[in-house]
């Protein structure tokens, strides 16, 4: 996740775990600026995982370039530079649980998949340390860097020209996502990923070409070696409530029929229906309850951010309320099968039409 491209192409010193902080149960936490929170990285949790992020690159022959590591809103690398953003609510734990319940998704939930981002970002910082980008072979396997970055692509789950590593099939994104992808792949330890990708050959071209140029590379002094940072947490003078209400989606625009689909999925308890249904819930309570992780499991296979999903499932909620929904107590892994299945077809709907109705 770098920087949007041009049109051409350390460590901080935080509380620690558990420290005394703004209390999240009470609702302190949100009314408070981001920058009074005192973050930083030192002692934090984050600490032991960019060390154990620096010994990967020392068993991968990766010995001249160190980044530039930083607290941020979001994960990043600013074009032409080696500093990498963490988001700040991955420096102390009741800030990441505040983030996973206003948004259901969590970039580095637990220390393999922080290493799962921070592969991925180093790779940017390689790119524009060696200025890879401008080489012609990385040219031919990834693209151009001119290319447009558009936030919201349509991905191709399963495409044997990329390899696999963050949710969302991220590497089709862009070149520069292409190539970012490939190298946290490459640089996973004990990782055979010439047995993984034997029958992938685009993508195994691209691993192949990664470990040629590291190989190369390694023991060089980079050429850039900027370390200008996009946004430190230290200047976010946002409170988080704030924070958080901006990063919310905008109302589904959800499509006609709806009301029947829910209907197949539940049972209508309406005021008037006297039949005896047992021991029955209310399906709003099932889909706000999926709402905790389903976002992030569908954006994983479809692409479909998980900000949409959970604001589609609060819809959902919402109208099965208004239907009076239900469904039998003992049957409830169907149920959530059910609406997982029908939430993932509306999401590859919008990913590949940009609407929920085809």
């Amino acid at each position: 996740m770098a920087a949007k491209p041009p049109s051409l192409p350390s460590t901080a010193a935080a509380a620690a775990p558990g420290a005394a902080g703004p209390d999240f149960e009470s609702g302190k936490l949100g009314l408070t600026p981001i920058r009074d929170l005192a973050l930083s990285l030192a002692d934090s949790p984050l600490a032991p995982v960019l060390e154990e992020l620096g010994r990967e690159l020392e068993r991968h022959g990766i010995r001249r370039l160190r980044p530039h590591f930083y607290l941020s809103t979001e994960w990043g690398v600013p074009f032409g530079t080696i500093a990498i953003a963490i988001p700040f609510y991955l420096a102390r734990p009741d800030l990441t649980s505040l983030h996973a319940a206003r948004t259901s998704f969590v970039e580095g939930i637990s220390r393999s998949d922080l290493l799962r981002y921070l592969r991925h970002e180093m790779g940017h910082v390689v790119n524009y340390a060696y200025r890879l980008y401008d080489r012609a072979e990385w040219v031919r396997h990834f693209g151009s860097m001119s290319q447009p970055y558009v936030e919201e692509f349509r991905p191709q789950p399963f495409s044997r020209r990329f390899v696999r590593h963050l949710p969302g099939w991220y590497a089709q994104k862009h070149p520069d996502e292409d190539w970012a992808e490939t190298f946290a792949v490459w640089l996973i330890p004990d990782h055979d990923w010439r047995a993984e990708y034997a029958a992938w050959p685009e993508a195994l071209a691209k691993l192949e070409y990664c470990d040629r140029a590291m190989a190369e590379l390694g023991d060089r002094e980079p050429l850039a070696t900027a370390v200008d940072l996009d946004v430190d947490v230290s200047e976010v003078s946002t409170a988080l409530d704030d924070f958080y209400r901006d990063l919310e989606a905008p109302a589904a625009d959800l499509p006609p029929g709806l009301d029947g689909a829910l209907r197949s999925l539940f049972l209508d308890l309406r005021p008037d229906d006297t039949a005896d249904r047992g021991d029955c819930r209310p399906a709003g309570e099932l889909i706000r309850r999926l709402g905790r992780h389903l976002p992030a499991e569908v954006y994983r296979w479809t692409g479909h951010f998980p900000e949409r999903t959970r604001r589609l499932l609060l819809e959902l909620g919402a109208r099965s309320d208004a239907l009076r929904l239900a469904y039998p107590a003992a049957r409830e892994n169907e149920a959530a099968l059910a609406l997982t299945t029908l939430v993932t077809a509306l999401a590859m709907n919008y990913v590949h039409g940009g609407s929920y109705a085809p």
